[in-house]
């Protein structure tokens, strides 16, 4: 299959979508709240819509799952598209720019195509299976650090390493690593991908959350999956890495 087209498609649509945000960001916008406390705003809605009625124009066969309107009636079509038209809308109610539009294009099972839009710092990483990871028009690799010692480790939220029972393995990465910073949700990943971070650790993630980094850290050089070193997009957790201290990390999260 020719993927420069989807790539296209998918990089494109993510921009757009990303434009629509911006024209909520700062403005005072109010949220509601789904039933597990998680906000959700006019922005958020108004982005996968636009992104669901592109995608049902152009490739109408194709299946979606979104994070705000859930799955189309196409489900067992081979082609899915996985959307999250805001990750990190903790950060974008308060005016935080560190928030992504997430594309993802899965094929049989696997994302072959995904694109990461970051509005408010007019940042594009994208990838395509086989054609390379790019970040705003050039080449997007991970970093050479081979040591914990010397990397960088973000996250999220420390409270959900303890609530997942990942408190202890938290620690020992923690104190093991250079530094950690709470450059978080999307916008973690995008770090570690373009090599201005070595890791990134979600204990829970949504399989909208990540659509689009299991081929962008392949064609990046990096490593996407679950903390136990099993790649790919659904197992309910997300660490992201170079490749160079991915045994490093395995290592020290088994204890």
């Amino acid at each position: 299959m020719n993927l420069s087209p989807l790539l296209t498609f998918a990089t494109d649509l993510a921009y757009r979508a990303g434009r629509i945000t911006l024209g909520y960001f700062n403005t005072g916008i109010r949220p509601d709240y789904k039933p597990d406390d998680s906000p959700v705003t006019a922005a958020d809605r108004a982005a996968e819509e636009f992104i669901r009625l592109e995608i049902e124009k152009h490739y109408p066969t194709h299946a979606i799952l979104g994070e705000e309107f859930g799955a189309s009636t196409a489900q067992f079509a081979s082609q899915r598209w996985i959307i999250d038209p805001i990750d990190g809308t903790k950060s974008f109610l308060r005016g935080v720019p560190l928030y992504g539009v997430l594309i993802g294009l899965e094929i049989d099972g696997q994302i072959k195509v995904g694109a990461a839009y970051y509005p408010g710092t007019d940042e594009m990483l994208c990838a395509a299976d086989g054609l390379g990871a790019w970040w705003n028009g050039r080449r997007a690799r991970v970093s050479e650090v081979a040591s914990l010692d010397r990397a960088y480790i973000c996250y999220t939220n420390e409270r959900n390493m303890v609530r997942q029972n990942r408190g202890a393995a938290w620690k020992r990465l923690n104190e093991a690593a250079y530094a950690s910073r709470g450059w978080s949700d999307a916008y973690g990943y995008l770090c570690v991908a373009t090599g201005r971070a070595e890791a990134m650790l979600d204990p829970i993630m949504n399989i909208w959350d990540c659509g689009p980094f299991p081929v962008i850290f392949k064609e990046a050089g990096g490593y996407f999956g679950s903390w136990d070193g099993r790649e790919g997009h659904a197992h309910d957790e997300a660490l992201a890495c170079n490749a160079t201290i991915k045994d490093q990390m395995l290592q020290m999260i088994a204890g």
